[in-house]
């Protein structure tokens, strides 16, 4: 079946490259401990603007230039260039809220790499010794092949051997910095500018990749936690260079966008001058503007989800002992009660502070709730409804829930659904925020389907997809289920899109889907094939749109998607029945392709080249009347001829046996791993066999059994004939299956002939179909 053409590009191989100044601007990046924050963003062609926020007088932020590109995807990164001795890099400096040039711990430049020798080691070069003008405002002019570290010049003078650099960083830190440990009573916010930044110098050129892949029709997906080193600038050319269009997804996060108040020993996330800190809002108010320039929307996505340690301890879900919702990632975040009013009153005044930041750029205001969910304990499936403001909304002393998965009785569903009401409440109310701020927004709401949909949990939908939240709750419902892809389940996915779509009932075209990710390089090249294949089928079940997941990950592997093939094979089949009752009028021909070679002496040697039988039908004697012939050009002219399929009823051979029952025909054997099966019509007896693959069923008729009793449920169809398990039969379990089923043909002829007069004399026309292939 053609799809998604797609690469992992480790490197460029003849693409189209063009050339970078050495220190451009769009390609500093910055890093910084924890609970500190920092942004970097280009404000001209030539400047970049560094802002931070301090908690204590140990945070320092780095301002950093790599030699070998980490982060851009290898078509576009530019080219690793370790020896610096050939360049002059000058800049005029300004800031404010720093410690200055000419104070100790001042801005200083630290060069990383190895000294002639080979030997690794770091240079500190004070930039106050190459600067002229005042402490915080001063032109600074180094070059590499003559620059000295240390602090006092020419007493300490440390040449600098600058042939073999890793990376090198200015350091930024508060004006009472002292490399210790204390903390500050409330964050300090300073700023850097570096303009006019030239480099200058036979070695001040690099290559860089300058790939413009076409239009594929995918969208992308990215996250503020992901990529807050890199500039906006940087983030949005490399979406838009990579083929990827309309609105970008973009998760606001759920570490980086905080203001921290101190409360005793800790740090909470606070609305204290203000909703966003510093950093993020200058960050995401130049990410929607560059957004706009290149004609991408933005999806701002705003989930529950919140950096444990800096979490309000009333605000997490807790489980039925008390223990909070604790993710699985490291450090961990928590997840926000929805019935508790202080946290969801948080999430409403962020979500209006990145409304603003649209408004501000002009832009339609598109708004995600993502993943909004009850959190269910991966361990051992406790849900976590308990938390004190929880316990009052469900009346003081809800019923426990020690395990979500498996059965469970009246009171415990009922309190799911009690669960699920409060959770849609508090969806609802955040989207009216969004839409009273801005009337004109778009609201989308985002579902993990292997959690919300655990076929091991089947009540645990009253929760974590209230029916509250069925159309029109949301203009668009988003569905992502990358567990379910990477591990090779498309049986699943198709499954849980289905029973989302069935109990929320937002049609294909007001549905979203995202494809991926891929957690650890050393998984891309089994798991990427998989997200291209979810990603295509989404589009030909008419997904209005499908973004990849995410990023980071695309431009890590090098995922480079050429062409998103919207026509294949898929979408050339009509699941319609041949409208033309024939009873068994209709003649059938089973054709197999031997060759035969007859030796001199007349033995002969036989090779099959076809393991099934393709059937050839001629329709036409069931053609009895004007307004079968009516039907039948309207279903000629639907079909465009030979170009599309449909389904064919064969009047001789339509079901698994007679009457249908669930040992008819052999379905497989369990080996504790494979949950997918594919139905098989068997003729003759033993490994002699002849086997059929079946794939298409009569909806409904399907029965399965394992070693002889049959299932009612743990299994469905999905889809071309593969019998799908909840869970992987064991070892050695026989299944068997009965069905109903059609032959997928198509009309064997662009042109049908149809005499008027030969009809009415009795003369059937000739309407002759072939069998597809599937």
């Amino acid at each position: 079946m053609s799809g998604i053409d797609y690469w992992l590009a480790d490197r460029r191989r003849g693409q189209e490259t063009r050339f970078i100044k050495r220190f451009a601007p769009t390609h500093w990046t910055v890093n910084f401990p924890r609970p500190m924050m920092a942004s970097v963003v280009t404000t001209a062609p030539d400047t970049l603007r560094v802002d931070a926020v301090f908690y204590g007088s140990g945070d320092l932020a780095g301002l950093i230039w790599e030699a070998e590109d980490q982060w851009s995807h290898p078509l576009l990164a530019y080219e690793t260039a370790r020896d610096f001795r050939r360049c002059v890099l000058s800049f005029r400096w300004r800031s404010g809220g720093l410690r200055r040039l000419d104070e100790t711990h001042g801005p200083t430049l630290t060069i990383e790499g190895r000294d002639a020798a080979g030997t690794p080691r770091a240079w500190y070069v004070r930039l106050w010794n190459y600067a002229e003008g005042s402490p915080e405002d001063a032109e600074v002019r180094i070059d590499f092949g003559d620059v000295q570290g240390g602090y006092l010049l020419p007493d300490e003078a440390d040449p600098v051997w600058a042939g073999d650099v890793d990376r090198m960083f200015v350091s930024l830190v508060a004006p009472d910095y002292d490399a210790g440990d204390t903390p500050f009573a409330a964050g300090v916010e300073g700023w850097a500018e570096l303009s006019a930044i030239r480099c200058d110098g036979a070695g001040s050129v690099l290559a860089v990749g300058d790939v413009l892949l076409p239009e594929h029709g995918l969208s992308m997906a990215t996250g503020y936690d992901d990529c807050f080193n890199q500039t906006p600038e940087r983030i949005v050319q490399a979406i838009h260079a990579l083929g990827y269009r309309g609105a970008i997804n973009h998760y606001v996060g759920m570490s980086h966008y905080f203001r921290l108040e101190r409360a005793g020993e800790g740090l909470y996330v606070s609305l204290a001058g203000g909703v966003l800190n510093a950093p993020c809002a200058v960050w995401h108010a130049d990410f929607a503007r560059r957004a706009k320039a290149l004609g991408m929307g933005v999806i701002w996505s705003l989930s529950y989800e919140l950096f444990d340690a800096h979490c309000w301890n009333d605000w997490k879900q807790r489980a039925g002992n008390g223990d909070p919702a604790l993710t699985g990632w490291s450090p961990p975040s928590t997840l926000l009660s929805p019935a508790h009013a202080g946290a969801m009153a948080y999430l409403r005044a962020v979500a209006l502070a990145f409304v603003g930041l649209a408004l501000a750029a002009d832009m339609p205001v598109s708004f995600q709730v993502g993943e909004p969910w009850w959190w269910v304990m991966p361990g051992d499936g406790r849900i976590c409804l308990y938390d004190e403001a929880a316990r009052a909304a469900f009346g003081g002393d809800p019923v426990s829930i020690p395990n979500v998965r498996g059965a469970l009785d009246a009171g415990q569903c009922a309190l799911l659904d009690q669960a699920g009401a409060v959770l849609a409440a508090s969806t609802a109310a955040l989207c009216a925020a969004v839409k009273a701020a801005a009337p004109g927004a778009v609201t989308h709401l985002l579902a993990y389907l292997p959690t919300v949909l655990d076929p091991l949990a089947p009540e645990a939908k009253r929760a974590n997809m209230p029916v509250g939240w069925a159309a029109p709750a949301f203009d668009v419902l988003q569905l992502e289920d990358y567990d379910w892809v990477t591990e090779g389940r498309p049986s699943r996915t198709a499954r849980g899109v289905e029973l989302a779509t069935a109990r929320l009932g937002y049609p294909a075209g007001e549905q979203h889907y995202f494809s991926g990710f891929v957690l650890l390089p050393e998984q891309a090249a089994g798991q990427w094939s998989r997200i291209a294949a979810a990603a295509q089928a989404a589009v030909a079940r008419g997904t209005a749109a499908t973004f990849i997941w995410a990023l980071p990950q695309v431009c890590r592997d090098g995922f480079t998607c050429f062409r998103l093939d919207g026509e294949d094979d898929m979408q050339a089949f009509d699941d319609v029945l041949f409208p033309i009752a024939i009873g068994r009028e209709a003649s059938v021909a089973p054709a197999f392709s031997t060759r035969v070679v007859e030796s001199p002496s007349g033995h002969e040697q036989r090779s099959s080249d076809w393991a099934d039988a393709r059937l050839n039908f001629d329709a036409g004697p069931g053609v009895r009347s004007e307004a079968d012939i009516a039907a039948l050009i309207a279903f000629f002219r639907a079909r465009r001829g030979m170009a599309r399929g449909f389904r064919f009823a064969d009047p001789y051979d339509d079901r698994s046996g007679d009457p249908v029952g669930p040992l008819d025909q052999r379905l497989g054997t369990g080996d504790g791993v494979s949950t997918e099966f594919q139905l098989m019509r068997h003729y003759g007896a033993g490994e002699e066999a002849q086997a059929r693959r079946i794939t298409r069923p009569v909806a409904g008729t399907i029965r399965v059994a394992v070693d002889g009793v049959e299932l009612t449920g743990g299994w469905h169809h999905a889809g071309l004939g593969v019998v799908a398990f909840d869970e992987a039969p064991t070892e050695g379990a026989v299944l068997t299956a009965g069905f109903r089923f059609d032959v997928p043909v198509r009309f064997a002829e662009d042109r049908l002939d149809i005499n008027r007069a030969t009809f009415a004399a009795g003369e059937a026309p000739s309407v002759p179909l072939v069998e597809i292939r599937e």
